[in-house]
This record gives structure tokens, C-alpha cells and sequence, in this order.
């Protein structure tokens, strides 16, 4: 049985590169190009098919992932307006200034682009020596809060509180799905207690 992060994840992925021409992937967080990201998750490798049908970019500072536009998130070099999607994945905790990083994203986006984040909350310490370091978590309120100029944000927790906290320890975290079925069990899946949330935006 599909959860229902994933099943989010899944349907605002179609929707973003069925309806969208112009789609920024900030950080290669989708992962689905082996030769332009950190690391390739065959996973999302179905999402292939969508975006060789567009205008799909990956945008990173980090020039040894070979993005196709190495640029900053806090201060893209993009025209007001220009853009039909970005995808940021992974990336907002990694930044100095979460904020400000929205702000440039609604900025580019096009009037009614989509935007769709993934935030952590409930999530160990990840920094990449000599690439990026972890800032920040961020709550549900938090989101809310830094997404207020979009017209419309949907949020989904991802992950259940009791696969949440199992997912904090090393030797539980490859399996989760398990725990996700607790969730399920004992109606925990719609915890504020979770790893972390995908936020979908409109402009």
C-alpha cells in the first residue's frame, strides 16, 4: 500500500512536468540524471520520460556535479518572471538564508508557476564537507510562514511519528517501511512529529 507522501510526491511530479515547459530542479534534488547530480536514486528514474519532453535544468552551486546552471539559490540570475517550475529538494536547511531563497524563487516563477519543496524537521545532521553545510530544520508553521506570498501551499508531512524517530537511528533507517505500516496502524501518519514536509506552491 503506496503512503501518502508518496502518493503526493508522485501526483504534484506529473503535474509539475505535464503542465509545465520550464522546470528548475535547485540542488539535482529529483536525482534522475547520473552525470549532473551528487548521486542518482533509481526511484525517480520514471520521471526520465517527462523531463526529456521539456525544458528541464538542474541548478547548483557546486560545480563538480556538473549542473547545467551554476548559480545560487539565494540570488538567482534569472529574469523577474521567467520560469514555469522549480523543484527544490533538499536544499533549504543547506542555505544561509532559507527566505531569501524563496523569495527568489516566487521572483523567477512565472505568474501560477509551481514551486515543490522538500524541508527536513526531524532529521539528523547532514552537511557535506567542503560542499555545504546543515543550517536549519523547519516546521510546519515555519513553512507557512515562509511561503505566505504563493496564492495557494499544500503541505504533507512525510513520514509518521513513529517511522520518524526510528529513521533518527542508523541501523533502522534503510527500514522504514515497516514502521510506516505502525503509522498506519495507530493512525500516526498525520503527525506533526515527522522527518520533514513537501510543500507544493502556486504563484
Amino acid at each position: 500500500m503506496k503512503n501518502q507522501w508518496d502518493s503526493f510526491f508522485e501526483e504534484k511530479m506529473v503535474k509539475i512536468f505535464t503542465e509545465k515547459k520550464i522546470v528548475i530542479d535547485i540542488g539535482g534534488g529529483l536525482r534522475i540524471d547520473k552525470n549532473k547530480s551528487n548521486r542518482f536514486d533509481r526511484r525517480n528514474v520514471w520521471l526520465r520520460k517527462y523531463a526529456d519532453k521539456i525544458d528541464f535544468k538542474i541548478l547548483d552551486k557546486v560545480a563538480d556535479y556538473h549542473p547545467d546552471i551554476i548559480g545560487d539559490v539565494q540570488n538567482l540570475n534569472l529574469p523577474d518572471n521567467s520560469v514555469d517550475a522549480f523543484i527544490c529538494i533538499a536544499v533549504l536547511e543547506h542555505v544561509e538564508e532559507p527566505g531569501q531563497a524563496l523569495r527568489e524563487m516566487h521572483r523567477v516563477l512565472k505568474p501560477g508557476g509551481y514551486c515543490f519543496i522538500y524541508a527536513p524537521f526531524l532529521y539528523y545532521y547532514h552537511p557535506l564537507g567542503g560542499y555545504y553545510k546543515d543550517f536549519y530544520r523547519f516546521t510546519r508553521d515555519g513553512l507557512e510562514y515562509m511561503t505566505k506570498d504563493f496564492s495557494s501551499v499544500e503541505l504533507q508531512n512525510v513520514r509518521g511519528a513513529i517511522a520518524t524517530v526510528l529513521n533518527l537511528l542508523p541501523f533502522f533507517s534503510k527500514r522504514t517501511g515497516v514502521f510506516d505500516r505502525l503509522d498506519r496502524i495507530f493512525h500516526k501518519q498525520d503527525s506533526n512529529q515527522t522527518s520533514g514536509y513537501d510543500v507544493f506552491c502556486v504563484k
